[in-house]
């Protein structure tokens, strides 16, 4: 919401002044963000971790699908990027291929770009062709005694080449996930908070019936105040309680870091922070295409709101 956003610098201050202290003292801003941001999600994600960082709460979303699940195999897309822990590193493709390669119990499935992968906008049926290469992985899987505990993946792929899924693959690759006993993460790390404009989150580009499993949040959340965000389901939420070991993060969800983050959905909604990702996003992309026809290293331009991908081709 902007640089020293006033609104945001006085809510941290005040806060500040008042009480900041780590969350085993439990405090009205806690309950209170955690019922604003449940009013942007669909229903059933309605259990709230607060964290410190997008690292933190990917890792958190893996050990709450491992626990739910029973099972250990992740799904993740090509040249995907989810964070700095070990755990992180473990599914991002960006970063592993650099280092000690692939995991056992990591699985790639190529990214649904309809521009540069797989199958293209020319292909008849690209969601279905992309759906499947998850599908087939996970018979692979299968026939390897490998279970999947979830298929992780932004909601549009960041790193991988700011990526818009073609609408309803999502839905056809939780059909599978959900038949292997597996999740869906949806990482909003970069991509929500009303980025891409006419939705609050990325996600719901997919369509009204696609409703992932584990949604994290970070970045934009705290307006660079480290706080972050895992919201799931009571099922999923209790599988992890009844370990017994209880999910305790010092700072994560502390009054400071509440108070910081009811402000930032204030500015958004008082400043009409999704309009404007709309327009300007909507004003970017029409002087990206007029470029784009002018210029043949232009090879595609393409985005939503105030997230938008340029290839520059030979």
């Amino acid at each position: 919401v902007g640089h020293c956003h006033p609104d945001i610098v006085k809510a941290a201050h005040e806060q500040n002044q008042l009480l900041n202290t780590n969350s085993r003292y439990l405090h009205d801003n806690l309950v209170d963000y955690a019922e604003r941001l449940s009013k942007t999600l669909p229903e059933k994600l309605c259990i709230f971790y607060f964290l410190n960082s997008g690292s933190e709460a990917n890792d958190l979303a893996l050990r709450l699908a491992r626990q739910y699940t029973k099972h250990e195999d992740v799904i993740v897309l090509d040249h995907a990027y989810h964070g700095h822990l070990t755990s992180l590193i473990d599914i991002s493709p960006y970063k592993f291929r650099n280092l000690e390669g692939q995991k056992e119990w990591v699985h790639v499935a190529p990214v649904p770009d309809t521009y540069r992968g797989l199958y293209r906008e020319d292909h008849e049926d690209s969601v279905t062709a992309y759906a499947d290469e998850v599908k087939n992985i996970i018979e692979h899987a299968h026939k390897r005694g490998r279970k999947i505990a979830a298929f992780f993946a932004e909601s549009l792929p960041s790193v991988g080449g700011q990526i818009i899924p073609p609408a309803g693959y999502f839905q056809k690759v939780a059909e599978h996930v959900h038949k292997a006993g597996g999740v869906f993460i949806a990482d909003e790390i970069q991509v929500g908070f009303g980025r891409v404009g006419k939705h609050f989150w990325a996600f719901q580009l997919q369509g009204e019936d696609f409703i992932p499993d584990i949604v994290t949040m970070g970045k934009p959340i705290g307006n660079g105040h480290p706080l972050a965000c895992v919201a799931t389901t009571e099922e999923i939420a209790e599988a992890f309680a009844a370990t017994g070991v209880e999910y305790f993060n010092t700072f994560g969800g502390n009054p400071v870091s509440c108070a910081i983050g009811l402000a930032v959905l204030d500015v958004i909604e008082k400043e009409h922070l999704q309009a404007h990702a709309t327009e300007v996003g909507n004003f970017l992309m029409k002087a990206l295409k007029e470029q784009q026809i002018k210029h043949p290293i232009i090879g595609d331009v393409r985005g939503c709101g105030l997230f938008i991908g340029v290839d520059l081709i030979k």
